[in-house]
Order: structure tokens, then sequence, then C-alpha cells
């Protein structure tokens, strides 16, 4: 769907190793993948979903296809990226194209690794990150704001347009991210974002990268950086970057048995990937017949027709009706054939709004 998170972050704080164990989990999924284009900076990982295991132990297909999600490595933050430090203009252009944006901040001491600002301080690294995201949006504001001073005095909405950017301008100009901006869910604002798309306007997720030890207590990095990701209304997401990259050469069992001793119910990884395909507002559909089991990735709300088109487009051009079983009536009464005889499937039109895990069979007209 071209949706995709960006990851930031300061020099030697994990970022890279994280971004490699992403590749790993990507590399190892590539045969069931033929689709992807595999750019250096980039990684389409599968997003784990068991649901998609337990229908298959139901269908028995010769294969099976999980939604996926884009990361992309942003790379050349340092201070002054904003004004084109170090790869400034290219890591600005590449966090404009992506839709979440996952900044992980260093929360572990080791001498013998050196951190570019010469101590450990998650606050101080975020607030260096995101100062460099709200200057670039006050630059491309303050341009923006020059050109509607010249439609205003012959466009009302200009006008009304150039109220609100020079109200925001002084907002994000104090150190605010405009995500937080008061005002951020008026129709004005949203036409300025459409036009400008602010950098801190994006959702963010905090990736606190610890050491083996950090993942079963909370250090105190880890406590302020969470404190300050509540109360901006952000995600959270401890992991330990080099244990990431030692669980993609692990078998199934092996990993969580790593994991269990370690502690852990879930990887970093993991959580990254389950936290950012919600935080895109996405969910996943199901198709399983006998050639493939697959999951369809599709916004929440999204209509039966619409779903359809992600199939295929002439799906919602011919579109009639959709056959639904809810994937814990599949699961339950072990299968199609059972479920539609316990009478759990049924008839949707066009108006259906499609729930997270329906097992869905679309009738159309060619």
């Amino acid at each position: 769907m071209g949706l995709s998170i960006g990851l930031v972050g300061l020099p030697n704080v994990g970022k890279s190793t994280t971004f490699n164990a992403l590749t790993k989990a990507q590399n190892a999924e590539a045969a069931n993948y033929p689709f992807c284009t595999i750019e250096p900076n980039k990684a389409v990982v599968p997003v784990p979903d068991k649901r998609l295991i337990e229908l298959a132990k139901i269908v028995n297909p010769e294969k099976l296809q999980y939604s996926t999600l884009d990361f992309v490595d942003i790379a050349g933050l340092v201070k002054g990226a904003s004004k084109g430090e170090g790869l400034g203009n290219k890591f600005l252009s590449n966090i404009r194209e992506t839709e979440v944006i996952l900044q992980i901040v260093r929360c572990f001491d080791d001498e013998n690794i050196v951190h570019n600002e010469g101590s450990i301080d998650p606050l101080r690294d975020v607030e260096i990150i995101e100062t460099e995201l709200i200057l670039a949006d006050v630059e491309v504001l303050q341009n923006r704001i020059q050109r509607l001073k010249k439609q205003a005095k012959a466009d009302k909405d200009a006008k009304t347009s150039l109220e609100m950017a020079e109200v925001l301008v002084e907002f994000l100009a104090d150190g605010n991210l405009a995500r937080n901006f008061p005002k951020a869910d008026t129709d004005t604002y949203k036409l300025l974002n459409n036009e400008v798309r602010f950098l801190t306007d994006k959702e963010i997720m905090y990736g606190a990268n610890v050491d083996e030890n950090g993942l079963l207590e909370d250090s105190e990095y880890v406590k302020v950086l969470t404190k300050h990701a509540h109360e901006n209304n952000c995600e959270i997401i401890k992991l330990c970057a080099k244990v990431e990259e030692e669980l993609i050469d692990l078998e199934e069992d092996e990993a969580k048995e790593f994991l269990d001793e370690l502690g852990v119910k879930e990887s970093g990884l993991e959580q990254i990937i389950h936290k950012g395909f919600d935080k895109l507002g996405l969910m996943s559909y199901f198709t399983a017949g006998v050639k493939e089991v697959r999951a369809w990735t599709i916004r929440k709300n999204t209509t039966a027709p619409k779903a359809a088109a992600v199939i295929h487009n002439d799906f919602e051009k011919g579109f009639i009706r959709a056959e639904v079983i809810a994937y814990n009536d599949f699961v339950e009464l072990g299968g199609e054939n059972k479920a539609k005889e316990a009478g759990k499937m049924r008839l949707e039109g066009k108006e259906y709004i499609v729930n997270d895990g329906d097992v869905m069979h679309f009738r159309f007209n060619n």
C-alpha cells in the first residue's frame, strides 16, 4: 500500500542494528514475496499474525502470504540537518515520504560505544531530532505564509489559512510539535498540512534501545523517555537491538525459548511491527483457499468493495456481494463448510464495513 515507517536516530544509538534485524526478517521471508523490490535503505517486512497459522492448519494451503510493512532507514541526522548539515536534505526528503516516525533512542551505558553527544541522555537526543523536524517545518511554513499574504488580498480562504499559519508558526517556534497544535482537528489546519506535509504532524513511536538487563527492569533512562512519550500521546517500545539481531537467526521455537529465558513475551521487532501497523490505521482480512491463505492489508473502516479492490480493481467495479465468516467462527467450527452449515456465513453488500480478521470471498461480475 506504499505505507512506511521511517527509522531515525543519532549515530551509535542502535538504529542501524535495528534496521539490519528488520532486513534479516525481510530476507528470511523473501521467497514468499516475489513482488518486493528490495532497496538498500528499505525493508519490506511481514507482519506476524498467528491467525494466519491457525487458518492454514484448517485449509492446508500451498503457501501463506502475510501482510507487510515498509521500513525505511533514514540516514544523515545530525545537529543542523534542517539547514542541510550532514545528509540533512536527504534525511528530510526521505522522512516526508513516511507515515510514522520511529525514533531509536539509546537507553544503556557502554563505554565501548561512544555516544555522538558524549553522554547518555534520552531526552536530549529526542530534543535534537525533534528540533530539526520543527525547524524544517517552520522554514516551510514561513515560505507558505509569504505566498498566503499575497493571495489573502483577494481570497477570503487564503486569509483564513494565513491567520492559522501565523498562529501555528509561533506554536512551532516555541518548540512544539505540529501534532500537538490545539487546532489540528480543524479543516483549515488539515488543508495547510495537506499542502505543507508537516514533519512534526506524523505519528511518533519511541524505541528505547536497552541492554539485556534493561529488558526486565526499566532503567532511569527508560523511565524519563516513557514519561515524555506519554505526555505527547506517543507509543514507546522497549527493545535490545543486539538481541533482535540474534533472534533472527533462530528457529521459532528457539527464539521463543530465548525470549522466555530473558523474561520477555514478545520481541522488540514484533512490537514495532504490530504497533506500527496499528498507528498507520491498518488491519487485515483473510482469504483462505487451497492455493493460498493470505492476509490483505486495508485501512480500518473500509467498505467491502474497497477491500475487494486490494485484490484486483475489477473486484470493486463488478462487486455483487461478499461472503463473510468471522475469524473466530471459521477456526472454532473447523472451516468454511462447517461454518456455512452452522449459519455463520453472511452475505454482505456494498455498505458493509470489513472487520479485522474477516475471512472473505467476493462475488463479482466480470
